[in-house]
């Protein structure tokens, strides 16, 4: 197996940790008391740019993933790296998910 074969799970990993920073890392490091406020409020204001580029990553992470499958499918070959990329989407979905919930639910109150 080579890292092609990774390719759509480590893109979408890699994105929504990104993400991540400007919201879901700042408040873990803030409740643990390891930070401040100020280290909240610093990485916050590049969420407007985080944000979307997380999601547009991880858009890209399916596509290449249902791309590649289509692809294996017509060629009757195996797919290499298949649970790897499926287990990689599944984390950055999910970390994406927290990702929304903090950003919208949780800081506007």
């Amino acid at each position: 197996m080579q890292i092609e074969d990774l390719k759509p799970g480590l893109i979408g990993v890699g994105t929504s940790f990104g993400a991540s920073i400007c919201c879901v890392l700042p408040m873990t490091i803030v409740l643990l008391g390891l930070g401040s406020g100020g280290f909240m409020m610093v990485t916050m204001q590049y969420r407007i740019i985080l944000y979307p580029l997380g999601l547009l990553g991880l858009v890209t992470a399916y596509w290449l993933y249902f791309r590649r499958r289509k692809v294996c499918d017509a060629q009757a070959c195996r797919m290499q790296g298949k649970r790897w990329n499926i287990a990689g989407l599944v984390f950055s979905t999910v970390l994406m998910s927290l990702v929304t919930y903090v950003d919208f639910f949780l800081v506007s109150l």
